[in-house]
């Protein structure tokens, strides 16, 4: 019988789905994944949260669930991205505390760090001044993440802590072009401008640089930081520095996975938004020196050859 029982909340969406399947390639005896969406409860109710806990009494929590979406979706929603997230992080790591929970990992964003930073930023930097003004609902609400951390820990002696993520893609992304992030829609754009001979129109100049993570990598990082990781303080995965890309680059390999001859029309009157969020995983290094990132190239083209063969069950 497993004597852990890990509980993830969006575990229907991008990273809940690349865990998974990684837990299943991975399994152990002692643990039973319970993977739930916002179907099984409402995590805004405390009484939604309360139930989700008392039905299935975890002793370990993978905490995704949140309202997310694309630079221009956070511009238009700032307040709504706040006080949602805010509610939900508030029951879930209460919900924690209250059931004894073992340990808990929950999820931050590179967008918690100041947006005057100098780069490569760390995570010993996210207080130092303020997120950038594009999505500062988003931002601090999963700053706050770390705030309820540390005062479980002092307070009640919690093993809460969080990973903070660069930009994540995979299969099971949101692929919608008005609310999805940058690889999903730049995917969706591409199929589209394909199948219907139009050209390929990307937002914004293509001269931001991200750092983007496979959410299948990702997953291992996450499972292994459930396991492994006991520190409150966060751990930044993210691939290594050099593996930075522009979105120019991204969409030139989108374009040649997706199998694109047309025009490439670059849209300048679209925000390009923070020009760069380049992150140091020294940290994630001194403990997996070794650990293998899939190459973006490679990655992207797996991720159009899920969207394509899934096309009617894409979110979109």
């Amino acid at each position: 019988m497993a004597s852990k029982v890990i509980l993830v909340t969006g575990g229907t969406g991008l990273v809940g789905k690349a865990i998974e399947k990684v837990a299943k390639e991975e399994a152990r005896s002692d643990e039973k994944w319970v993977f739930v969406s916002s179907k099984d409860a409402n995590l805004e109710l405390e009484a939604d949260t309360l139930a989700l806990f008392e039905k299935h009494k975890p002793t370990h929590v993978i905490h995704l669930a949140a309202m997310v979406g694309g630079l221009f979706r956070n511009m238009a929603h700032n307040i709504d991205f706040f006080r949602v997230n805010m509610r939900i992080n508030d029951n879930v790591l209460h919900c924690c505390f209250k059931y004894n929970v073992k340990k808990c990992v929950s999820c931050l964003s590179t967008s918690v760090f100041p947006a005057n930073s100098t780069y490569p930023v760390d995570e010993t930097m996210i207080y130092d001044d303020v997120p950038h003004e594009s999505e500062f609902g988003f931002s601090f609400a999963k700053l706050m993440i770390d705030v309820l951390n540390r005062g479980y820990h002092r307070q009640h002696n919690c093993n809460f802590t969080s990973v903070i993520l660069s930009n994540v893609f995979g299969p099971h992304d949101n692929f919608n072009l008005e609310d999805g992030h940058v690889i999903p829609g730049l995917i969706n754009k591409a199929y589209h401008s394909k199948m219907n001979n139009k050209p390929f129109v990307i937002w914004g100049t293509g001269s931001p640089r991200r750092q983007f993570i496979y959410s299948l990598d990702l997953a291992r990082l996450f499972i292994w930081a459930l396991r492994e990781y006991d520190d409150v303080s966060p751990i930044i995965l993210a691939v290594d520095e050099e593996d930075e890309v522009s979105i120019k680059e991204v969409a030139e390999m989108v374009v040649e996975a997706i199998g694109f001859q047309g025009e490439v029309i670059h849209d300048t009157s679209k925000s390009d938004g923070q020009f760069r969020k380049t992150a140091n995983n020294a940290k994630l290094r001194k403990y997996l020196p070794d650990f293998k990132f899939t190459p973006t190239k490679q990655a992207i083209k797996e991720t159009v050859d899920w969207f394509i063969e899934n096309y009617d069950l894409a979110k979109k």
